[in-house]
């Protein structure tokens, strides 16, 4: 049995190679599973949803059972989208441009690194974001 929080490490190890290649980013533990932040802002916060302990993700993601989920900042034009498309994607309720994504079986990888790529770019200063290659668009659903 896990620790509450605690994230299989390939999906650490996934995130990593995307979060920790941005310029200025460093990794470190979370109240509860782990994040990445870019000059103390966080852009992504990645853990394991135990019911007993995250009340408040768990109703966000509306499961009884554990489920590894990421949190991460998204442009305002895009929001809607996402969280309307369903799952993998929920709102959870703080902050206007976060948005939940549930990292199942089933999650595209390449999509992942499209939505941290930008939610990068909305918390970096101007000068950081420039230098990302950013995808072109909002990020297609597929």
């Amino acid at each position: 049995m896990t620790a509450p929080g605690d994230v299989p490490p390939m999906v650490l190890d996934q995130l990593r190679r995307v979060c920790l290649g941005f310029p200025e980013t460093y990794e470190e533990p979370a109240w509860v599973g782990v994040r990445w932040r870019v000059r103390n802002r966080t852009f992504a916060h990645v853990l394991t949803v135990d019911p007993d302990h995250q009340m408040a993700y768990a109703r966000a993601v509306r499961t009884d059972d554990p489920v590894c989920v990421m949190t991460f900042r998204s442009p305002g034009d895009e929001i809607e989208g996402l969280v309307k498309s369903g799952h993998p994607f929920y709102k959870p309720g703080w902050g206007a441009d976060v948005v939940g994504m549930v990292l199942d079986d089933g999650v595209d990888w390449e999509e992942v690194a499209e939505l941290l790529t930008e939610s990068y770019c909305v918390l970096a200063p101007k000068k950081l974001a420039a230098r990302i290659d950013r995808p072109s668009g909002p990020v297609e659903r597929g």
